[in-house]
């Protein structure tokens, strides 16, 4: 019998995380990557050039409105997709193409104790002019893989550019 709800009951608490999915945006026109500054009132590297992304939340899971039904095992088929999507509108206003390839992982644990697993992806823009979402990020610059040194960005952010960059020219 499928679930008929979303809930951490019989959840292992040792195995929780946060899933976070993050996209560098490339722009074919002029070869660059969009990195976006943090605010100072983060609680993860606040201040620091970051790359657009967010959380997966159980709201992104609606039981009523599945993909797919695999036996009883309700599937949510391109979350990944639609949650970088949507954030990236939210948090700039600009569009990518649907194609996602994939950069790298990593998993780590935030100042507050919460785990998370981070899967980094690249992806063409599409359309838009940026409009920074208030209260998240402050700044924003397209960069190459020589100006993206010049930015005070988290750890990886310079080689994640740099990868895009060759990726996609």
């Amino acid at each position: 019998m499928p679930a008929n709800k979303i809930t951490l009951d019989k959840a292992k608490e040792d195995k929780l995380f946060y899933f976070v999915a993050n996209v560098v945006v490339y722009r074919d026109l002029d070869k660059r990557c969009l990195i976006l500054k943090r605010d100072e009132r983060e609680k993860v590297h606040p201040g620091k050039y970051a790359v657009p992304g967010g959380k997966l939340e159980w709201k992104n899971l609606d039981i009523a409105k599945p993909t797919r039904m695999n036996g009883d095992v309700i599937d949510f088929e391109n979350s990944v997709e639609s949650l970088l999507q949507r954030e990236l509108m939210e948090e700039t206003g600009l569009e990518i193409e649907p194609y996602l390839s994939y950069i790298n992982s990593v998993s780590f644990v935030r100042p507050d104790g919460i785990p998370v697993i981070l899967v980094k992806f690249a992806a063409k823009y599409k359309k838009g002019e940026v409009k920074l979402e208030s209260g998240s990020f402050t700044d924003y610059s397209w960069v190459n893989e020589n100006e993206v040194k010049n930015f005070d960005c988290i750890l990886g952010i310079k080689e994640e550019v740099e990868k895009t960059i060759k990726l996609f020219s």
